[in-house]
């Protein structure tokens, strides 16, 4: 068994002590990608057998309704004591996923410095940089030593975010200087801080927009970036690993805006997040309307056989061919919901351009439904003996997929603009409408290809 094998037999055989002992070892990585494959309750399991310093990184990476899980399952003292371990931005970040009710009751739990650190980044404003740094940093002073500044390092080193750059202050916490933990290292013991540090410094206001301070730092090449207030006291800083996770969101945020697709990001995660973690009931009420239009499409479908029954007795060999007609049509428009889902993700398919793609699909359905329907028309004309027979199913074959192709752009893309479900809907919409549609066409094509033979 490989290791994901070994803890899913654990987790089954309920052997606690040899599961805390696997997942204890393992790195970060490793355990994020265990994660995605555990149920809720499973990954409460694991979570608790986690050693907190691991727990708290891996914790750190996970999508807020793990998080508001797993804080869930913990006991009101368990959780306050988790929520203060936790560094100050990623603490506040939680929060504003938290209901307000909970967001108060941590809030009061908490020790009265990290609740201090906590209300400084909720008094600013969401999506700035005030709101995204970290209040641990480490800052110097111009008229110290080397040696001063080393032993300074060394006191605070375990209590901050990041030590790898240094800021030097005023005794007003003025911004006046900033230097490397290597430009320290490499200094002479008795070199004041004013003789190594650098004055030309690149900093950002605490009103400025997360994403524009996020690229700075990632076009800088830095670990960490500077958040001053209006008087230009250094109050907090941005790290790298802050920059990449701002980059990434409002890069998925302002494809699915140039798509005028606003807020389907998040709506789609709220959805995700239902579907996967939610009561049956809730799942119930999202899937089952979709099955239902599936099953009346259906009945319909059957509608259109009995209606052609006579067609069937006359010639039995037509049914032969009713499920390769619905199973390619099928495939098809899969396939395209697919290709525009992922495509309209990555913004290569937005509002401006939607049409031009939608009619590129409907060619590329109807170029690979001549391909498919020449090879199954000859195939079926020689198999049944039947010429005409086999130039229906052509005809059906094409017609299928060509309408398939459509649908597969068409459907999901309204179904997000009207805010419904496009993930639980399009496929049942799809199924129905390609169904009775490809039956139809087919009954039709046999009837008037083969009258002479009813």
């Amino acid at each position: 068994m490989n290791q994901q094998e070994t803890i899913l037999h654990y987790l089954n055989q309920k052997d606690s002590e040899k599961l805390k002992e696997l997942v204890s070892g393992m790195e970060e990585l490793p355990l994020l990608q265990l994660f995605s494959n555990l149920s809720a309750d499973e990954k409460v399991i694991v979570f608790r057998l986690l050693p907190k310093d691991k727990a708290l990184i891996l914790f750190e990476d996970l999508t807020p309704a793990t998080q508001q899980h797993l804080l869930r399952s913990f006991t009101d003292e368990r959780a306050t004591e988790f929520v203060n371990e936790m560094a100050p931005d990623v603490r506040v970040r939680l929060l504003d996923e938290l209901p307000a009710t909970v967001t108060q009751k941590l809030l009061q739990s908490m020790a009265p410095d990290e609740r201090a650190a906590t209300n400084l980044l909720l008094g600013y404003e969401a999506e700035t940089a005030g709101r995204l740094m970290t209040p641990e940093f480490i800052t110097l002073k111009k008229n110290m030593t080397v040696n001063q500044a080393l032993e300074k390092v060394r006191m605070q080193a375990k209590e901050k975010e990041t030590i790898y750059t240094l800021y030097v202050t005023d005794q007003t916490k003025t911004l006046e200087g900033v230097l490397s933990l290597k430009d320290l290292l490499m200094a002479q013991g008795d070199q004041l801080i004013s003789e190594i540090m650098s004055q030309k410094v690149i900093y950002v206001t605490t009103d400025t927009d997360q994403e524009e301070a996020a690229r700075l730092l990632n076009e800088l090449d830095i670990i960490a970036l500077p958040v001053v207030d209006k008087e230009s006291r250094i109050v907090g800083i941005i790290t790298v690993d802050d920059a990449i996770d701002v980059i990434e969101q409002e890069t998925t945020e302002d494809m699915f805006n140039a798509a005028g697709l606003v807020d389907v990001a998040s709506n789609e995660a709220d959805r995700s997040n239902v579907l996967i973690n939610g009561t049956l009931w809730q799942i119930w009420k999202v899937r089952l309307p979709f099955l239902v239009i599936t099953l009346v499409a259906g009945l319909l479908a059957g509608v259109v056989i009995d209606e052609f029954e006579q067609t069937l007795e006359s010639v039995a060999a037509v049914a032969i061919f009713i499920p390769l007609i619905m199973d390619m049509g099928g495939n098809v428009g899969t396939q395209s919901s697919t290709v525009f889902v992922r495509g309209m993700s990555l913004g290569h398919i937005d509002l401006s351009t939607f049409t031009r793609h939608f009619f590129k699909e409907v060619w590329i359905g109807l170029s690979l439904g001549l391909i498919v329907g020449v090879i199954s028309g000859a195939a079926a004309s020689l198999w049944q003996g039947i010429p005409m027979l086999g130039v229906a199913v052509g005809i059906s074959l094409v017609f299928a997929m060509t309408l398939a192709a459509a649908l597969g752009f068409l459907v999901p893309f309204v179904l997000i603009k009207l805010n419904i479900d496009q993930a639980a809907g399009s496929a049942p919409i799809i199924t129905s409408i390609k169904d009775i549609a490809g039956l139809f066409i087919y009954f039709v094509s046999v009837n008037v290809l083969l009258g002479h033979l009813l």
